[in-house]
Parts: structure tokens; sequence; C-alpha cells
């Protein structure tokens, strides 16, 4: 969700851009760019100052325009690359990397700045802050919390960001796929078992519950818990007590628990397949986790955030305004996850060198339009139909796809706004 192009390139210098150097993955200093030159080197007095043997003194002037940062090459020793290719003079979008010897640096957008943050949880999507927010909130409880996330959406880091945040930071996190579980094994994985419960037992072993003492115990794709596990799991939630499989005796634990799922749990109850018991236990702190297409004014943290985790391989590495803007259109069924793989993809088939792929050879759509015209008027109007479809798609998906609702609060006239709607291909049902 969206009311802007976030990766397209600003037809005016009026965005905020900064310079970000990073060495062997890690950030080594910042620069907000100016419309004047500013200098970038090794020597004291530089306006950002980069100490690495591969930076000259004056390596490069930097400057804000319109389109992105000017860079001009100062006959550096070891040159300045865009997208594997020496440069002398260019026009560096906003997203996109130069490397500089053998440090990479990046031109950001100063506007992108996370505005809510837990742990590993960065936004600046309205539905995901209002996410963020909940889950600071009940972070450092006990409360048991249920997440309602699409797969791919970030369901375990969220648990780990929520983990961080509390008491138990210290103890462990133990994590349980329910999905994955074996029928048979199931209470086993959970509760434990003693020595001869069943064939191939061995010997006693603690569940994820006793494992977890004292921490965190994350049951995802809760709704795939077998139904006649669910009476287990509920006690351990009322009491606070397991028992393992060929036990007579019930243990205590300490251990906070924290659900999810990808599917409609009331549904689930409903149709017989969970208990509503249990789905009451987990739902103290009940946080639906919007999906990416809801939140795609964070696709350029997100990008940056799975670059800077793929470490010195990445360095250097930016995307062409051309598959960035197809980002942007793309749906993410796959959600962050997807949007990972692609990165890492795009990392991979750049072979260090070329890193300005064509959309169609990372599976995406090409933009809509083709590249970006060089014609004023042409270029103007792309924009505003490109914001004009975004904010419509944006509006109708805040207002859960009222379009009397969606009219009257964003100010447009009811019939112009079914006009616009007809105009773009838009099918409001499929939002």
């Amino acid at each position: 969700m969206t009311t802007r192009p976030v990766f397209s390139q600003s037809l005016t210098s009026d965005v905020e851009l900064r310079a970000v150097a990073r060495v062997g993955g890690k950030e080594a200093g910042r620069l907000r760019l100016e419309k004047e030159p500013q200098i970038v080197g090794s020597q004291e007095g530089a306006a950002l100052v980069v100490a690495h043997d591969t930076v000259s003194r004056k390596h490069i002037e930097i400057s804000r325009r319109a389109g992105g940062a000017w860079v001009k090459d100062l006959e550096s020793k070891n040159g300045t690359k865009l997208n594997g290719s020496r440069i002398k003079e260019a026009l560096v979008p906003a997203g996109a990397s130069l490397l500089l010897g053998e440090v990479e640096l990046r031109i950001e957008r100063a506007d992108q700045d996370p505005k809510a943050r837990l742990g590993a949880l960065t936004s600046v999507a309205p539905p995901m802050i209002k996410a963020i927010e909940q889950l600071a909130k009940v972070a450092p409880t006990d409360s048991t919390v249920l997440l309602e996330a699409e797969t791919g959406s970030g369901k375990e880091v969220t648990a780990r960001a929520i983990h961080e945040a509390s008491a138990r930071k210290d103890k462990k996190l133990e994590v349980v796929d329910c999905g994955a579980l074996p029928k048979e094994l199931a209470a086993s994985e959970l509760f434990g078992h003693v020595k001869g419960a069943f064939t191939g037992a061995d010997r006693p072993k603690p569940g994820a519950f006793e494992r977890a003492d004292g921490g965190t115990v994350f049951l995802d794709e809760i709704g795939e818990l077998p139904l006649e596990l669910q009476p287990l799991l509920l006690r351990a939630l009322e009491s606070r007590q397991i028992r393992r499989v060929g036990d007579q005796a019930y243990r205590s634990v300490d251990v906070r628990v924290i659900a999810a799922t990808n599917r409609d749990l009331d549904a689930e109850v409903g149709a017989g397949r969970f208990r509503a018991d249990l789905l009451h236990r987990l739902s103290v702190v009940r946080v639906r986790i919007p999906p990416l297409r809801e939140r795609k004014e964070d696709l350029p943290m997100l990008v940056r955030a799975t670059l800077d985790a793929l470490g010195p391989r990445a360095a250097g590495f930016s995307l062409s305004p051309e598959t960035l803007r197809s980002l942007q259109r793309h749906e993410w069924p796959g959600n962050v996850r997807e949007l990972k793989n692609l990165v890492e993809r795009a990392v991979a088939l750049s072979g260090g060198g070329k890193a300005a792929l064509a959309p169609e050879e990372l599976g995406l759509q090409p933009a809509r339009g083709g590249p970006m015209p060089t014609d004023y008027k042409a270029a103007r109007e792309r924009a505003l139909d490109d914001f004009e479809r975004d904010f419509i798609v944006h509006v109708l998906r805040t207002f859960d796809k009222n379009v009397s609702k969606a009219a009257r609060e964003s100010g447009i006239d009811r019939v112009y706004l079914h006009k616009l709607i007809k105009k773009h291909g838009i099918d409001v049902g499929s939002i």
C-alpha cells in the first residue's frame, strides 16, 4: 500500500539524499548531500572521510541533483564503479551503489528512515507501523500473542523481536513448526517423552516447552496442530504444566507462548478443526502482520537490509531503475521471503559485475510503460498517472474496499473516483 512509487527517480531536486559508506558490510560513515559539491575521500577535512587503503585522498565529488546524486571521479587511483563499470561522471539514482575502490557508497533517500522499530522489524508503512506499535506494547509482558500473517511475511522474525524485547531475552526461544510435525511425534516434540514411551524411545527427551523453560516457545503455523493435541496445549497454556509422553506426572514450566498462523482460525473453529477455547486462550493479544503488498513503502529498507545481510559479495551492487520500478509494481505473493530470494538471485546473477539486470531476468514483469521517458512532459504525465493509480489502490485498501468511504475520507468526489477506478482498470475485489 503506497501513495507514491518509492523507487522512482524524482523529477525535482527537493528529495533529501544521503551517501552511506560501507566497508566489509558495515557502515563506515554517512553524508547528507547538498546542491554544492562535496568531497568524499580518505583525507582529513573531506566532507565524508573514508579511511581505507583503496580510497584516494580526494576520490569523488558528489552533489544532489534532480533525479539523484551527481558523482565525478577525481582521477582516483582505484577508480569509481557503477554497475560494474568504471565511470568518470554519472547521475546515480537513489537506491544505487557505487564502488570507491573496495568501499561501497550507497545513495539513499533520507526520508526512508524507519518510523517504527522493534528489533529487526522496521517500517515506514502505516499498517506495519500500527502492528509494530502494538507489539512494542505487549513485548515486555508475558502475555500470549497470536500473529496472523501470510506465509513469508516474517512471522519468526516478529516472534524473535518480541522475545528479544522481553525480560526473557537472555533465555531460549524455542521454535516449533507445527505444520512440519509428524503426527505421531508431535506430542513428543512439544512435551517430550520418557524412555520406552514408544518404539525407538531409548532415552528420555525433553520437549520444546521444557527446553524453553524461562524463555519463549514460538508455535508457528498453529492452525496445523492435530486436533487431538489441542487439549494438551490448552492445559499447558492455562496451568503452565506439561506431561511427557508415557509419563504419569505433570511438570511445571515457565514459558511465554507466541503462536502464528496463515489460516483463518475463526473459520477453522466453525469447521470443527480448531478448538474455540484454545483460540480464546491464544488470542490474549492478536496482531495482524500486513503482507508486503500492503507495505510497499518498506521496499527500499527491505532491499537494503537484504543486501547488508549478504555481506561483502553484495558490495557495490544495485538494481537498475527499471527493475526497482518493477519491484514496486509486483504484488509479492511470497511476501518478504520472495523479495529476499529475488535480491539474492540478482546478486548471484550479477557475477560481481553487471548489476543492471532486466526485470525479466529476475522473474518480474517490466515496469508499466517501459523505461522513463526523457521528455519532461511525458515523464511528468507518467509520474502523475502512476501516482494516481497507487493512491486509489491505497485508499481503497485503507477503507476496506468501500468506495463511498474512500471517496469521502480522501476528499475525492465519489463519481470521479469510480471514473478513476475504471480508467486505471482497477479490480476493487482483488485489491
